[in-house]
């Protein structure tokens, strides 16, 4: 087994001191542009579908999701996502043995495919063709007159029965999205578990976990513009889930370097996902 990552100098390297002002500047949150831009993304979005004869009826929640919601999105390099939830058809898992009866559920009145292709037709509507592609996942919204930049994919509300019940007597059931790409399969998500885990995350850690997540964010940016193999495949939830896993008590220790406590949480977390790593067994329970 490898030995313990330990920092060590490489000539020509910027030394802590160095750094200290560059991760600063990195770690700094959404700007007010940021915010305007997820913000019109949802309202747009929203005036699209209530322009539809038949969505306008229907109990649709429209949020936006992933780094944008959670704050750490970075540099205005990336669009919006925004979800677009019907919320009175579901996709459930059961425990075994159980099927939809045995909650009261009976078959929805619309299938997927048809809620997909009428949010297209309201987003196309609104934004025009050209403004519109659709993805096996979800629709790349880009659109000058409305200033909107934003992925946009349809889901059912997704329901995992645990077999429990609550303290009423009802079943209990994690909530969350689910959707089904146009080459097939399902895909699950848990927007609303991921943003109050990056938000308890932050608060647990000093306020310095979405610091750390736009920081390392901006350098994989950086080595991907420098040609760096390593970075060329390193999606940004993937970057939030390592920096999440890293243990609490591995930010803010930087007293021994003096004042420069962004270095300090960034070596850190890079040699606890190193170590974490470097086996199965290390990582296997991460969430």
């Amino acid at each position: 087994m490898p030995a313990e990552l330990k920092e060590r100098p490489v000539s020509g390297e910027r030394s802590p001191s160095a750094w200290e002002p560059i991760l600063t500047t990195w770690s700094k949150g959404p700007s007010k542009t940021e915010q305007e831009k997820c913000e019109n993304a949802e309202k747009q979005v929203r005036k699209a579908l209530d322009a539809s004869e038949r969505l306008s009826k229907m109990d649709i929640t429209v949020f936006a999701q992933g780094s944008y919601r959670g704050r750490t999105n970075v540099r205005l390099d990336s669009d919006v996502d925004i979800n677009v939830r019907l919320n009175t058809t579901l996709f459930c898992d059961y425990p075994p043995g159980k099927a939809d009866k045995d909650f009261g559920l009976t078959d929805g009145s619309i299938s997927y495919a048809d809620f997909k292709d009428l949010v297209g037709q309201a987003l196309v509507s609104r934004f025009g063709r050209t403004g519109v592609t659709r993805g096996k996942k979800a629709f790349d919204v880009h659109e000058n007159t409305n200033k909107i930049e934003a992925d946009v994919v349809a889901t059912f509300e997704h329901r995992r029965y645990t077999g429990r019940e609550n303290w009423d007597g009802s079943a209990h059931f994690l909530k969350g999205t689910a959707f089904i790409p146009d080459n097939g399969g399902i895909v699950k998500n848990w927007p609303d578990q991921h943003f109050d885990n990056g938000k308890k995350k932050h608060e647990d850690t000093g306020e310095r976990y979405r610091k750390v997540v736009r920081i390392m964010k901006l350098m994989r940016n950086e080595m991907q513009e420098a040609k760096v193999p390593e970075a060329m495949n390193i999606p940004s939830f993937l970057v939030e889930c390592l920096v999440w896993n890293t243990p609490n008590d591995k930010f803010g220790l930087d007293g021994w370097l003096g004042s420069l406590p962004l270095y300090t949480d960034l070596k850190n977390v890079i040699v606890s996902t190193y170590n974490g790593t470097k086996t199965d067994a290390g990582c296997k329970e991460w969430g």
